[in-house]
């Protein structure tokens, strides 16, 4: 069954690449009007034009700036995101901030934005994009696994307190995708497993996942575009993982 966003609006933060501009093609082919928010605002601009919808250059590594913003939309992705690899001793503490601003404050001040709207409506959706690492740890990922539990725990809590006024909150966990994110961080996962830059992928991205491959970004907008549908309304406060059948074991 294919979900029918006609007349609905959606906004996707990290929609200018990635995962984001898979969710934004896929929402904007169920009917909705699309909203693509990215700190790179050429690439929001150009997503924007690919699916018809609208740029929204924001930077969300300074969350504070969103405290008083309003923004009326029907489904909300939070998907922006970046990753740095390094061993908690020497985890740069200002880009530590960064990444739990980006990837955990901002959702936040966002999801505070759009939900008296959503509620004002008694309809409303936010998928959180979360990982595989907002329900397992990895070494030298402290920032990242850090954002995304504290992002699990804020997409529950939503879940259970706009359950009555017809808003549905969700995370998707998927393992590694096949993404800039992913291919940017192999020389950094090199370094830091004293491993070839060839053997990252097979030993150390993939060690855990039954299914030898990297998740597709499609894939992940397919699930999104299922959870902001009428036919997932009693799917709330819940975690979908795409990971091979990593956190099965």
């Amino acid at each position: 069954m294919t979900t029918d966003l006609t007349g609905r609006s959606a906004l996707v933060t990290g929609g200018a690449s990635g995962i984001g501009r898979a969710c934004a093609h896929a929402l904007a082919r169920c009917g909705a009007r699309v909203t693509v928010a990215d700190a790179d605002g050429d690439g929001a601009r150009w997503v924007a034009q690919e699916v018809d919808g609208d740029a929204w250059h924001v930077d969300l590594s300074r969350p504070a700036e969103l405290d008083s913003l309003e923004r009326d939309t029907d489904v909300l992705v939070n998907c922006a995101g970046v990753q740095t690899v390094d061993a908690v001793e020497h985890f740069d503490p200002a880009r530590w901030r960064f990444i739990v601003d980006l990837m955990l404050v901002a959702p936040f001040g966002l999801i505070r934005a759009v939900l008296p709207g959503m509620y004002a409506r008694g309809w409303g959706r936010i998928v959180n994009i979360s990982s595989v690492h907002g329900l397992r740890a990895s070494p030298y990922k402290s920032a990242y696994v850090a954002a995304k539990h504290g992002l699990e725990g804020l997409s529950k809590t939503v879940a259970l307190e706009g359950a009555a006024r017809g808003v549905t909150s969700n995370c998707v966990n998927p393992g590694y995708v096949r993404t800039r994110l992913v291919t940017n961080q192999i020389a950094d996962q090199a370094r830091v497993h004293h491993l070839s830059e060839q053997d990252v992928v097979e030993k150390v991205m993939l060690a855990e996942s039954p299914v030898k491959r990297l998740v597709e970004p499609g894939e992940v907008a397919d699930l999104v575009t299922w959870l902001v549908g009428d036919t997932a309304g009693m799917v709330n406060g819940a975690s979908y993982t795409m990971d091979g059948g990593w956190t099965a074991h």
